[in-house]
């Protein structure tokens, strides 16, 4: 980051705002192309809780509209929560299991590595009444794609030896709020 002279706090809320919606977008596009980072843990590493608030908003919101009038206040909250404790469990695990992580730089990357998921929820939204394996193969792609982007970062954090232990949880987590999103 370059050096402006400037204290974050005088400097106008156009550039704050505009500074944090580029480090957002870069995070998004370590997500998107896992594959093309250098170091995989660079850009996810300087943590943030604005995206992952978004995304589970997102996610949140799309969730809601699809499920019936009388269950949406519930379905928000539950994929809500959902987003959060568990990525929370997911981050406590590794640090028990001795993994080389933060607390927030883990629910960080935890929270990002879901939008692929948000992506396939909001397909999902427009897709007619019949189109059930359509919704499914949206959501499998989208399950992998998260899992995928989180398990190569959250692998590092962990002990070889301990690697599939740190690894489970995350794959259980994509897998409870991918099952929501078949649900709805």
């Amino acid at each position: 980051m370059e050096s402006t002279g400037m204290n974050t706090l005088d400097e106008p809320i156009r550039v704050t705002i505009m500074r944090d919606l580029s480090s957002i977008g870069l995070k998004l596009k370590y997500v998107l192309l896992p594959r093309s980072r250098v170091d995989k843990a660079a850009g996810l590493r300087q943590w943030d809780l604005w995206g992952p608030l978004f995304i589970c908003l997102a996610l949140s919101i799309i969730l809601s509209a699809q499920a019936r009038s009388d269950q949406a206040g519930y379905v928000f909250a539950l994929v809500y929560v959902l987003v959060w404790v568990g990525s929370g469990f997911v981050t406590i695990n590794a640090q028990l299991l001795k993994g080389k992580i933060s607390f927030f730089q883990s629910v960080c990357v935890l929270g990002y590595c879901v939008f692929p998921l948000v992506i396939a929820a909001f397909g999902c939204l427009f897709l007619p009444q019949g189109w059930q394996i359509v919704k499914v193969i949206f959501v499998v792609i989208g399950f992998t794609w998260a899992t995928g982007a989180s398990v190569g970062f959250m692998s590092e954090c962990v002990d070889e030896d301990r690697r599939a232990l740190g690894v489970y949880p995350v794959w259980l987590f994509y897998v409870a709020i991918a099952w929501i999103i078949l649900l709805t």
